[in-house]
């Protein structure tokens, strides 16, 4: 067993190390030039085109896809005609899109899996996928992906899709993007400049604090802004094992494997006194654990990304020009492969028609210009060179959540490849000791499920520094461990320390 778990370690530390492949891998150092001049004309030649011939002769197919994002565009209605004319030239179907507002995405999620509600396809990631797995929510795609998607299949590297498996077989589509985790203190920097913020030294939450309090006071109004979901990169060095429970894990370069609960450790203590700091000071919204949506502007905050993000993504987002300060070491860890995924619904009355438009999501430049984009024509144009010349900014659909990044076309406010980042933040990413490896608590999935809804319950108000720490871990532990806490970490370091004998 340990040499299997070797094995899969060097195979995806391997994939990390190659996951820009698609953007390298012509003279221009991006995403194919010459074939995204043909899709732009409306032909959208590109790598699965076999696949993708005129199906007009045939039944065109309504899909319904379910994500995360900003709410709905509010130019949704011409967008959905536009690429409805488009996909059935292409494939042959219709999609029907729901983006659901970040601070109701738990809830929605759980309405969606919990009442077998009908839709074709499903982002998800890490916190639930496992457990979706088990329930049966989502379709057995292992043999159907080669045969229904060889192109898919072929452009994804390997160990993407053993993240996306349980137990050997696949259940998601994983997004071919960075493979890793880097954080981000995100900064206004003129803001910043005025109050002489030294924040190209500060890399850690105890070194920003005085420095967000700063501002804070000085603007009269809080500079972290946090909604219901609170800071989730405070545990971003340790490995939740796929268990989609935050409360257990492991840290990431922790030899021993020993399984903790995170919430107790003096690390994640002292991190939540900070922001408990933070919040009493005003810092933090007094809102924050009732905020359903954070508002587009904020002087600072904490993203996942790589450190051009700051000019290509967060600075057009929040609408000034954004500096980017990493935060902690950059980790690949199953969990980091799998912050991004589409899973087809077990009930689903076109299982391959869904992975057929999967694959187009990642492999037509087109298609996913205009689901990263929006609306050609009124949300952005090509330029003469090829690029892309945004004409709003406001495209409510998450990127990430949709499908590979290296087929995007580049922004004509940019003049590098943003992917060479992520190409040396992969390479140099430190694995977790687990990788590989998943948490089985089908034998305790009363315990774990009684866990879950516990920790849910208090998240917002421990992750927002809203209450307490010591006293509200103190409260939040004497639950869970009256629902089988303790079981859950006996059971999940008997297979740790089996899985790496």
């Amino acid at each position: 067993m340990k040499k299997i778990f070797k094995k899969l370690t060097a195979v995806i530390i391997g994939t990390a190390m190659i996951c820009s492949l698609a953007a390298c891998g012509n003279s221009n150092g991006g995403t194919n030039t010459s074939t995204q001049e043909t899709e732009k004309t409306g032909s959208s030649a590109d790598v699965g085109s076999e696949e993708t011939t005129n199906a007009a002769s045939g039944e065109v197919v309504s899909l319904k896809w379910i994500m995360v994002g900003s709410g709905m565009p509010t130019n949704y209605d011409d967008w959905k005609k536009h690429i409805d004319a488009y996909l059935e030239e292409k494939i042959g179907v219709n999609i029907d899109m729901e983006v659901v507002s970040w601070g109701d995405w738990d809830n929605r999620r759980n309405v969606i899996i919990n009442t077998n509600e009908a839709y074709d396809i499903l982002f998800t990631n890490a916190g639930t996928f496992t457990s979706d797995v088990r329930l049966g929510a989502f379709t057995d795609i292992t043999d159907m992906v080669k045969t229904v998607s060889p192109e898919l299949y072929s452009f994804i590297p390997e160990s993407y899709w053993q993240a996306a498996g349980v137990n050997g077989q696949i259940y998601a589509v994983p997004t071919y993007k960075d493979s890793s985790r880097s954080e981000y203190f995100v900064w206004d920097k003129e803001l910043a400049d005025s109050y002489n913020i030294d924040y190209t030294n500060m890399h850690s939450l105890a070194e920003v604090k005085d420095a967000v309090m700063t501002i804070s006071e000085g603007e009269g109004t809080p500079a972290y802004i946090l909604h219901v979901d609170g800071e989730g990169a405070i545990l971003k060095e340790y490995d939740g094992m796929g268990a989609g429970l935050s409360t257990l894990g492991v840290r990431f370069d922790d030899e021993t494997r020993t399984v903790v609960s995170i919430f107790e450790t003096d690390e994640v203590m002292d991190q939540l006194k900070i922001m408990n700091e933070l919040y009493k000071s005003g810092a933090i919204n007094s809102d924050a654990a009732t905020l359903a949506e954070r508002p587009t502007y904020r002087a600072f905050g904490v993203a996942q990304g790589w450190p051009s993000a700051a000019k290509t993504t967060w600075s057009v987002n929040l609408g000034v020009d954004a500096i980017a300060v990493q935060w902690g070491e950059t980790i690949v860890s199953n969990d980091s492969v799998r912050g991004s995924m589409n899973c087809i619904s077990s009930s689903s009355k076109n299982p391959e028609k869904a992975l057929e438009f999967l694959q187009l999501v990642n492999t037509d430049s087109y298609l996913r210009d205009s689901l990263y984009y929006g609306l050609e024509g009124d949300d952005w144009d090509y330029t003469a060179d090829g690029k892309i010349h945004r004409i709003k900014t406001d495209w409510p659909m998450a990127g990430y959540t949709q499908g590979t990044f290296f087929i995007t076309t580049q922004l004509d406010s940019t003049d590098f490849n943003q992917w060479d980042e992520v190409k040396e933040l992969n390479e140099n990413a430190s694995p977790s000791v687990l990788l590989g490896f998943d948490f089985d608590y089908t034998s305790l999935a009363s315990e774990h499920a009684n866990c879950v809804e516990i920790y849910n319950r208090y998240k917002s108000e421990l992750l927002t520094g809203t209450i307490d720490p010591e006293t509200i871990v103190a409260a939040m532990m004497t639950e869970l461990r009256a629902s089988g806490f303790d079981d859950l970490m006996e059971e999940a370091q008997r297979q740790v320390d089996e899985a790496f004998k």
